[in-house]
């Protein structure tokens, strides 16, 4: 796997905490994206009497699987205390009026990091996580760690943020110094490559790509910083001077559409991967065992499941 930016854990505790109030109104691409991930639990036949969701940060995937699996236990799991607090009162709305009263949440909300999680072996039968991993250090002790709490044949699905992420930001940046601005993503193969090492089954991993538009440079600096996705590395850099902050909004002009609008580029990860030495038995894999396929073939894929 190529070099990651040392992610301060604490630096990303204290961003998405700070962002949680104003979270979910900046958070579309998340909405979405979680929209995504869902829909391909149409294709699998798996009923999970245990569900984990984690880096649920104010529960819109949560909610989804709550929805999804009426009958399962769902568990939530961030880094971030507020973030969970606030998904409490937004889950804690599916409840009846009394349950409501009582402060009752139909999820199990736990504070924990993903890299050592507070679970018994063998303790889900799904574990889905939604644009979480690219905060993670170490993606090795993470992957072994969810594959440590599946249960024979179970799923993890999950979505992150592949390379071409903020390709503009970052584009606009480099004319301005060589310092780094962007967080690093993981490609794709390097991902299913990690699933490997970790002991999952035959990884599958595909890509969308999503444009976000604004009026000025800025909203996507303000986008960034409302849902806490703000730089994360472990680098002791002070903040950014005036100057330069001037020089690269400048820079980022050059993107502009005909339209007058200003994009911000997201590519996102999908993948999933059994608990199992190997579930399918497809065509010769690639790149290190990491086999890649179009959502049709995907869909081919879990129907025969």
């Amino acid at each position: 796997m190529p070099p990651m930016n040392r992610i301060n854990r604490h630096t990303i505790r204290r961003h998405f905490s700070r962002a949680a109030s104003a979270y979910d109104e900046a958070a579309v691409l998340q909405r979405a994206v979680a929209a995504h991930l869902d829909e391909r639990l149409d294709l699998v036949t798996l009923r999970p009497e245990r569900v984990l969701d984690v880096g649920a940060g104010t529960g819109i995937l949560t909610e989804k699987m709550l929805s999804r699996y009426p009958r399962a236990e769902v568990v939530a799991v961030d880094l971030s205390e507020p973030m969970l607090r606030h998904a409490r009162g937004k889950l804690a709305g599916r409840a009846g009026w009394w349950a409501r009263l009582r402060g009752h949440c139909p999820a199990h909300l736990v504070v924990a990091d993903a890299h050592q999680l507070p679970f018994g072996d063998g303790s889900f039968d799904l574990i889905v996580s939604n644009l979480m991993l690219q905060w993670c250090d170490d993606l090795d002790a993470v992957f072994t760690e969810l594959r440590r709490l599946l249960r024979p044949e179970g799923l993890l699905l999950f979505t992150s943020f592949g390379p071409d992420t903020l390709k503009e930001l970052r584009a606009a940046w480099a004319q301005v110094d060589d310092r780094e601005h962007v967080n690093t993503f993981i490609d794709m193969h390097d991902v299913g490559d990690a699933l490997i090492r970790a002991g999952f089954g035959q990884p599958v991993m595909d890509v969308e790509h999503f444009t976000l538009t604004y009026a000025e440079p800025m909203g996507v600096l303000k986008d960034l910083k409302a849902i806490g996705a703000t730089y994360s590395a472990v680098d002791g850099r002070g903040l950014t001077g005036k100057g330069r902050l001037q020089a690269m909004l400048k820079a980022y002009e050059r993107f502009r559409q005909p339209d007058g609008r200003v994009p911000a580029t997201y590519e996102v990860v999908h993948g999933h991967a059994w608990a199992a030495p190997e579930v399918f038995k497809g065509p010769d894999r690639a790149r290190d065992g990491v086999y890649e396929m179009t959502l049709e073939d995907f869909q081919r894929q879990v129907r025969k499941s």
